[in-house]
């Protein structure tokens, strides 16, 4: 994963902006939304289970092995309670959407990520414009540097920004990955992991 946004990295972004992330919230939000159809496809009792994975990749025509699809479990199972909730099963999506092996490509049209990868590449772009030494991570420092950089103008979204980046599960050396990025995006844009579709 980290070496899938240190390429896109490689590409730059087009966001300049703390205020152009958050502008882009409301499109973000609604898009994700949209990926509850494909959720409860697979799911039975709110959330996904190993089980249901393996169903989703044997019905998507998708060939992992059961040691990958584990492993793209594992890693989407923030909150490690061996089930996938709704935002985690976006952080899946947007892992999906990452890979590039041709296997997936059939997939992707199948699971309706096609209608979604303006979305995806808004985050990664997000991401992107966040990670100023294009290692594949977010540090604080790197948080602190794009506030800086925000105009005058701009100075509350980047206070915004920066609470919502507090909030992230940041490790001991104080980064973070695009999955746990991703992960609190969600919540900053309205997904609870607990989201029913009735609003």
């Amino acid at each position: 994963m980290v070496e899938a946004m240190q390429q896109r990295a490689s590409h730059g972004t087009t966001l300049k902006s703390f205020d152009s992330i958050i502008m882009k919230f409301p499109k973000i939000d609604d898009s994700l939304r949209k990926c509850k159809t494909i959720f409860e496809q697979f799911d039975s009792n709110g959330e996904i289970d190993k089980q249901e994975l393996k169903h989703c990749f044997q019905k998507l025509e998708i060939s992992f092995t059961e040691e990958e699809i584990n492993d793209l479990f594992e890693a989407c199972d923030i909150n490690e309670d061996m089930g996938m909730k709704f935002n985690e099963f976006i952080v899946f999506l947007c892992l999906i959407y990452l890979l590039s092996e041709p296997a997936v490509s059939e997939a992707k049209i199948k699971m309706g990520l096609g209608n979604l990868e303006a979305t995806f590449d808004t985050l990664v772009d997000a991401f992107v414009f966040l990670d100023k030494n294009k290692d594949g991570y977010v540090s604080k420092e790197e948080m602190v540097q794009a506030i800086n950089e925000t105009a005058t103008g701009e100075r509350s979204s980047g206070r915004i920004a920066m609470r919502r980046f507090e909030e992230m599960d940041w490790d001991k050396n104080g980064m973070v990955i695009f999955k746990e990025f991703l992960f609190a995006f969600t919540r900053w844009v309205g997904i609870d992991e607990n989201e029913d579709g009735d609003e």
